[in-house]
C-alpha cells in the first residue's frame, strides 16, 4: 500500500550550585547560569551498532520493540529479500524465511511494537498472481523479483511463519502491526471488482482488517461513506487503530489515502490533512494515542514531496518540518514513543540526501550531528524508536555503497 517509502539529566552538581547560592546571596542571579548548569543542556549522543546483514549489501531495520529487537529485512542477493530479525544483543540476523520457496521475497516493513515474541509482515508464496495485479508488496521487494505471485501478510512466533488469510474472495493480505494482545491489523483484498482501481495496479478492493494471531481469525473495519478501501497500519495496546481510507486506486497510496482516520472502541476519528486528499497516512501510534506519519502535499498527486506530521487529540494534526538543511523540503515520520520523541526521514526534493531525523517538542534534529563520530556511515532513516530511546533504521556508505540496519542506543 504505502511506498513513501535526550532526556535532558539533572547532575548530581545541582546540589553543589544550589549550596554555593546559599552562601554568597551577592552572586544569586549569576549562580543559576553557572557553566555547570549550562552542561544539562547537552544534546544526548547515540553509540551507533552495524547490524550485519544476511549476506546481501542492502538491511533495514523497521520495527524495534522494548526488548529491544530489531526487526526489518536483509537482502540475501541483489534480487532476493527475506524478512530479518536482530534480538538478544547479537547483530547477527535471523532469517524469518517466506511462505514460498526460498528465492521467494519477505519483508517486516513497519513498526510491530509487540513485546512477547510475535513478528509481523508480508511474504510472497509460491502461487502466479490470478489477475496480474501489482499488489501492495510490490514496493517492499527487489524490483527483478517483487511481482508475478501472491503475498500475504504473516505472522512469525517460536521460530515458525504462519499465514494470514485474505478475505473471501480475494488473493493478497498485507500485515503491518501488532500488540501485545495478539491483535494483528493490516489489509486484504475481498472478491470486490472495483471500477476505482487504476492502471491495473490493482483491481479488487482491499479493506482495513484485524487477525487474531493466535486463530487467524479476520474481521473487517468499517470505512467512512464513500470510502470503498482502506489500510490499518498500527495499532496500540489499548486497540486503538490508526490507517487510511479512499477509493481503491493503485493500492499503494495516492486517493486511497484521502482519509487518515482512528479507529477506537467502534468509532471512526478523521485525523485531517494538511492541505492535500491524498498520501494521508498515520504510520504509528503510542499507546497515549498520539499518532504520526506523512501527508500529501497539495498539488503533487504522485507524492513526490511529503510532509511529516503528528496529531493529538488536544491539537490535532499539526506538521513536524524537515530539516534546515539546504534544499530539505520532504518528511515523513514514521514512530514515536511515550514521551512523544518523534523519528523519520528528511530529504532534498529529488531524495539524494536523505538523513535520519528525531522530532523533539516539534524541532528537527539531525541524527548524524547526535551519533558517535567513529561510526562514519550516513544514517539515511530512522524508521521506529521505543520506550528506551533505543531507534532503528538505515544507514548508508558512500565508499562501497552498502545500506545497513543499525541500531541508535542513547547515551
Amino acid at each position: 500500500m504505502i511506498m513513501r517509502k535526550r532526556i535532558y539529566e539533572l547532575p548530581n552538581r545541582f546540589s553543589i550550585g544550589k549550596f554555593f547560592c546559599l552562601s554568597a546571596l551577592l552572586l544569586i542571579a549569576g549562580c543559576w547560569a553557572t557553566p555547570a548548569q549550562s552542561d544539562t543542556r547537552r544534546e544526548r549522543q547515540y553509540q551507533i551498532v552495524d547490524l550485519s546483514s544476511l549476506g546481501g549489501t542492502s538491511s533495514r531495520g523497521n520495527s524495534i520493540n522494548d526488548r529491544g529487537w530489531v526487526a526489518g529485512f536483509s537482502n540475501l542477493s541483489a534480487t532476493v529479500r527475506h524478512a530479518a530479525l536482530w534480538r538478544n544483543n547479537s547483530t547477527t540476523p535471523i532469517d524469518l524465511g517466506t511462505l514460498g520457496s526460498p528465492q521467494r521475497n519477505s519483508n517486516v516493513t513497519w513498526s510491530v511494537k509487540n513485546n512477547n515474541g510475535s513478528i509481523v509482515g508480508i511474504s510472497q508464496t509460491d502461487t502466479p498472481m490470478p489477475l496480474g495485479e501489482n499488489w501492495s508488496c510490490v514496493a517492499f521487494f527487489p524490483p527483478a523479483t517483487a511481482t508475478g505471485y501472491t503475498c500475504l501478510g504473516f505472522v512469525w512466533e517460536d521460530g515458525a511463519m504462519r499465514p494470514l488469510n485474505p478475505l473471501p474472495g480475494g488473493f493478497n493480505s498485507f500485515a503491518t502491526g501488532a500488540n501485545n494482545r495478539r491483535e494483528v491489523v493490516g489489509w486484504a483484498e475481498n472478491g470486490i471488482h472495483d471500477p476505482t482501481c487504476v492502471d491495473n495496479n490493482q483491481v479488487l478492493q482491499f479493506r482495513p482488517v484485524v487477525w487474531q494471531a493466535r486463530s487467524g481469525a479476520i474481521s473487517e473495519l468499517p470505512t467512512p461513506p464513500g470510502d470503498s478501501s482502506g489500510a490499518a497500519t498500527a495499532i496500540n495496546n489499548r486497540g486503538q487503530i490508526v490507517g487510511i481510507t479512499g477509493d481503491c486506486d493503485q493500492a499503494i497510496g495516492r486517493r486511497t489515502a484521502r482519509h487518515a482516520v482512528l479507529w477506537d472502541r467502534g468509532t471512526i476519528t478523521g485525523l485531517g490533512n494538511l492541505g492535500a486528499e491524498y498520501w494521508n497516512t498515520p504510520t504509528n501510534i503510542n499507546h497515549r494515542g498520539d499518532v504520526v506519519g506523512f501527508a500529501g502535499t497539495p498539488g503533487d498527486v504522485e507524492g513526490n514531496i511529503l510532509q511529516a506530521f503528528i496529531w493529538t487529540r488536544s491539537e490535532g494534526m499539526k506538521r513536524l518540518p524537515p530539516l534546515s538543511r539546504t534544499g530539505h523540503v520532504h518528511a515523513e515520520a514514521y514512530g514515536i514513543n511515550e514521551r512523544r520523541q518523534v523519528v523519520g526521514i528528511s530529504c532534498d526534493a529529488d531524495s539524494v540526501d536523505c538523513r535520519a531525523v528525531i522530532w523533539e517538542d516539534g524541532v528537527a534534529k539531525d541524527l548524524n550531528d547526535l551519533k558517535n563520530p567513529s561510526f562514519t556511515a550516513r544514517l539515511e532513516q530512522a524508521k521506529d524508536i521505543n520506550e528506551r530511546g533505543e531507534i532503528t533504521g538505515r544507514s548508508f556508505n558512500p565508499t562501497t555503497g552498502e545500506r545497513r540496519a543499525f541500531l541508535a542506543i542513547p547515551g
